[in-house]
């Protein structure tokens, strides 16, 4: 099993007749999947999506792959493959085309349809080709086939890429179940007989590799969902991705079955809906959806909401809902349904929400508590099935945190890969396919780049260190005037705290010190502002650290008078 090593070098030329594999986002962590496949000086990209944050970057809105590897060469790339809609998938789209608007995207059509709608907000009209499954493309010097897999949103495919040094097939997100609601299966057969042509590199979803046995069916969620509705008697509001149709429909066909009209809510879930309805993907019986302001108007008993907020994001509409932060109100008696699975790293935020609502009244209905949700992942007894019908001659875990990886890597030894063709990577890791081998051959950058409001790759991780800091700590003001000509202190400094938890007057002890502090400096010749703003950390510092145990920011501001 080949694996990382953090001393990797920048890789070598990519030589002819090889094809090099690179991912810049999706290998510990889940989210931000874009992977780059480069043969000759083409290049093509599959999947471009996002991160979301988590507590520990806070002010951050969304983190993007960093395009710094290929920024120079976008001229050279054929194309953008999306296996699907989600914005773990597609949301960083927009960020690279604002790069190069003329990258050609390749797709599904609600796919397509959901970023279109995306990149019509950033005023970007996009090439794009619709593709279907059992269709296959040339794009540029790839030979790209698209293969139907289930997931929890519709029209997902895998894409086998057949090139000169060999054929790598991605699956995207899938899962097999068996009994989906919209009919449409993984296609198992086209994936054997992609076997028996001799799958060279199988880049596979790790996201459940940990979970035994298989996934339940997503039909199975019904007979929850008509539970709460039929012991709920006011409100019901049902969190959810703004992608997940699926599970939208289920909603949808339980508030029929009870007589509730729905509303959703948030404009990336109207949004969404408006576009899966329109395509036929979402099926509304009659009247049944109305706009939110007509709610007044209808008794608690009829009224569904369906909205965003379901991994705890603090300005989805369940989040603000919890902070009565929004124009619907949360009262004693409402029902909240969370249809979906906690993204590792949201735990905390999710639970902040749940107990928000509580606090309210509301009764929260969750997977913890309830069949409200099945991941649209693939666990173990599904891949090991999936690997005997495959037979990769190397195989590389994506999407996934390590442990996914590892877990997706020993699934994989088991079926017989042998244990020296298992790539395990990561974000970076430039993998070379070469004679039937892959082999890691060096890393390239490809860390965070942070979106804050419309700032772009501003953030770095200093900026995240101080805003923590400020966060837990607070922060202390020094104002220090200073006679220009001799350097003496010219009055008392002035300290000021914020967050910090001490009161303004506790710092009197400590003004006497500081003043000796800058009077000694200025009789040994240290006169330079920025040396004498060190000084005043150093002694401000070190008193509050020893006196409170605290290491808050200190802000020295030194004025020559």
């Amino acid at each position: 099993m080949s694996h990382p090593h953090p001393e990797l070098g920048a890789p070598p030329a990519l030589k002819e007749g090889v094809l090099r594999i690179t991912p810049l986002g999706g290998l510990g962590e889940i989210g931000r999947n874009m992977t780059v496949l480069e043969y000759g000086d083409r290049m093509l990209i599959v999947d471009c999506g996002v991160l979301f944050p988590e507590d520990e970057q806070p002010g951050v809105d969304l983190i993007l792959p960093d395009f710094s590897y290929i920024r120079d060469r976008l001229d050279k790339v054929d194309g953008i493959v999306l296996t699907h809609g989600h914005e773990d998938h597609i949301g960083a789209v927009p960020f690279l085309l604002r790069e190069n608007p003329d990258i050609p995207l390749i797709g599904s059509k609600l796919t397509l349809a959901l970023i279109e709608a995306k990149l019509a907000e950033h005023r970007i009209r996009p090439y794009v080709l619709e593709v279907k499954e059992g269709q296959r493309e040339r794009i540029g010097p790839f030979d790209c086939e698209f293969i139907a897999v289930n997931h929890s949103i519709p029209d997902a495919l895998a894409v086998a890429v057949r090139t000169p040094a060999g054929m790598v097939v991605a699956t995207g997100d899938f899962k097999m179940d068996q009994l989906p609601l919209d009919g449409r299966l993984t296609d198992l057969p086209t994936f054997a007989k992609l076997a028996e042509e001799g799958m060279d590199l199988l880049l596979v979803d790790s996201t459940n590799a940990e979970v035994p046995g298989f996934i339940p069916h997503e039909r199975d969620i019904s007979a929850a969902l008509r539970n709460v509705f039929a012991n709920a008697d006011k409100r019901i509001i049902v969190a959810s991705f703004a992608s997940h149709v699926h599970r939208i429909q289920q909603v949808l066909d339980a508030a029929h079955e009870y007589k509730r009209k729905v509303a959703f809510v948030g404009r990336s879930m109207v949004r969404n809906m408006g576009i899966a309805r329109d395509l036929g993907y979402l099926k509304v019986p009659g009247n049944m959806v109305v706009d939110v302001k007509q709610l007044d108007d209808l008794p608690d008993k009829e009224v569904v909401l369906i909205c965003t907020g379901s991994q705890g994001e603090p300005m989805a509409a369940l989040s603000r809902m919890a902070n009565r932060d929004h124009q619907i109100r949360i009262v004693e008696g409402d029902t909240v349904v969370l249809a979906s699975s906690l993204i590792p790293g949201n735990e905390n935020a999710v639970y902040r929400v749940i107990n928000g609502l509580t606090r309210w009244g509301a009764k929260v209905v969750h997977k913890g508590n309830a069949k409200v949700h099945v991941s649209g992942h693939a666990s173990a007894g599904e891949l090991l099935y999936f690997f005997n019908i495959c037979k990769p001659r190397n195989l590389m875990p994506v999407h996934g945190e390590w442990r996914h990886l590892r877990a997706a890597a020993e699934l994989g030894i088991a079926t017989g890969v042998p244990r020296n063709r298992v790539v395990i990577a990561e974000d970076g890791v430039c993998v070379d396919l070469e004679k039937g081998v892959a082999r890691i051959v060096g890393k390239v950058q490809a860390g965070y780049v942070y979106v804050d409001g419309s700032s772009v790759g501003d953030i770095t991780e200093a900026s995240l260190k101080d805003r923590k800091i400020l966060g837990e700590e607070g922060f202390i003001s020094v104002f220090v005037a200073v006679d220009s000509t001799n350097g003496k202190i010219v009055g008392r400094p002035t300290i000021q705290a914020r967050g910090s938890g001490i009161d303004d007057n506790a710092f009197v002890p400590v003004v006497s010190k500081l003043q000796e502090a800058l009077d000694r400096s200025a009789s040994d010749g240290v006169l330079e502002p920025r040396q004498v703003q060190q000084l005043v950390r150093r002694t401000i510092g070190k008193w509050v650290a020893d006196n409170y145990r605290r290491r808050p920011m200190i802000l020295p501001v030194v004025v020559e008078v």
